[in-house]
This record gives structure tokens, sequence and C-alpha cells, in this order.
């Protein structure tokens, strides 16, 4: 049956491996950094509650889910986390309470639902365009005039960078009683396609990094995707995620 809520993408991007959609979701926040694997997901909006599981996204703010029909629908990924929360199938339970609906009603739920989905993502994609509007000046005009260095503009393919161990640490994970192993590198450089210097960047410290026994000083290249993302505590502002082809580089 098909479903009267379902926001069809017309393009996606799927995903190349299942550590790349780890990964994603881990960016999310649909995953904890310690998840090895995913899981399934639940559906809890316009009157359904149905399993899914997220087979690509649109772009970084809109997820593309597929359920057991093999329908597929878009959604922000915010959006899908609030649903797997206990409280959200309360709140769903509590609206069903009042036996004086009709199909019709229901039929205007899924809808007004659908409309509120894509809202979401066109008002979070609109705020990500539009230059931030500044709040009424309270300081000094010497204050105002400072600058803030501009963002890197970031390939969202794969590419190979090379980068040197700057630091072993951990970061909290509030997901988790331990604390996530990170990685934070420094003379950070994307050598294919296009040249371009990062400065530092972090990824976790996964278990086929491990393999490597890195060292702080130990320079390696890889291929990955690089997301700007700050680490937690830290003034690093670059993700690097899911590295592969790893290849440690003799000094000169």
């Amino acid at each position: 049956m098909v479903q009267a809520f379902m926001i069809h993408p017309e393009t996606y991007t799927t995903f190349d491996d299942e550590d790349e959609l780890l990964e994603q979701c881990k960016e999310w926040g649909l995953l904890s950094e310690k998840a090895v694997k995913t899981k399934v997901f639940y559906y809890k909006g316009g009157g359904a509650n149905m399993t899914c599981s997220i087979v690509g996204y649109v772009d970084k703010m809109t997820a593309v889910i597929e359920f057991d029909n093999k329908q597929l629908h878009c959604i922000h990924p915010s959006y899908l986390k609030e649903m797997q929360a206990a409280g959200y199938s309360q709140r769903l339970a509590a609206g069903a309470e009042d036996p004086a609906g009709t199909e019709a009603e229901t039929q205007q739920e899924e809808e007004a639902q659908a409309s509120a989905e894509a809202a979401a993502i066109g008002e979070e994609a609109a705020e990500e365009a539009a230059p931030k509007t500044p709040k009424a000046a309270k300081q000094p005009k010497e204050k105002a005039k400072k600058e803030k260095a501009p963002k890197l503009e970031l390939p969202e393919e794969k590419v190979k960078m090379i980068a040197t161990v700057q630091e072993f640490t951990t970061v909290p994970n509030n997901f988790s009683d331990n604390d996530d192993e990170v990685i934070i590198y420094e003379a950070v450089s994307i050598l294919e396609p296009s040249p371009l210097d990062i400065g530092t960047a972090w990824s976790s410290h996964s278990n086929t990094l491990k393999k490597l026994e890195l060292a702080v000083g130990d320079t390696i290249s890889f291929e990955c995707k690089i997301v700007a993302k700050k680490l937690s505590k830290h003034p690093v502002p670059y993700k690097i995620n899911n590295p592969a082809k790893l290849q440690k580089v003799d000094a000169d």
C-alpha cells in the first residue's frame, strides 16, 4: 500500500558501503560514536509506526529512508532521531485517544505531517544558505568590525589526503559510559583531485587505524570524505570520515 505522506526523492546519493553509512548516522546523531553497525529505525509520523532503514541522502540535511515495501521517503535526520524516543510513541498514543476522528481527518493529518517534514528540510537548508543576520549591536564598533576567517569550501566527494598525527585524545560520549578515542592531525592537505591546505582535522581512532599502530609524528595518506564538524572541547574544525586505503608515508 502506498502511503499518502511519502516525500519521494527525485534524486539521491546512496552510501558506498556500511562504513560510510555508520559515519553519516553518527554525524546526524542517530548512532553513538561507539556503534559498529547500524540498526532498525522507526518512522512514527503521519499516523504510521513502521520500521525503516537509511539508504542514502539528498544532502547533509535530508536523509532518505526505505520502508519494508521498498517505498522511499525524505526526512530531516533530527526529525527521525526524535521519532526513536519512547516519549514520541506516547504522544502519538495520546493523540489517538479521541475516537471521533474520521478517515478524512487521518488523511489531513498525514498530509500535514508530510508538509511539516518538507518545511523542516527547506527551512534548515535556507538557514544554511542565508547569511546570519547580526543582532542589535551592543558592543563598541571596533569589536563589530572584527572579521571571521572564511570557511573552506570542502568537496563533497571522496578525496585523497595526507596528514600527520599530532595527538591522541578522548572526548565525552553522552550515549556511553566510556569516552570516544580520537586522533588530531596537523599539516592536513587534500592531494587529489584539487590540492587544498586544511590545517588541522580529526577522526575517530577506529579499529582500522589502530592496525597501523600509529605514533605522534607519523604521516599517513588515505582516501576519505572531509566535513566541517568541530571536535568537542578542541579547536579543530574539520572531521575526516571513513578513511580508507591507509598508508604510512616515510619521512624524507
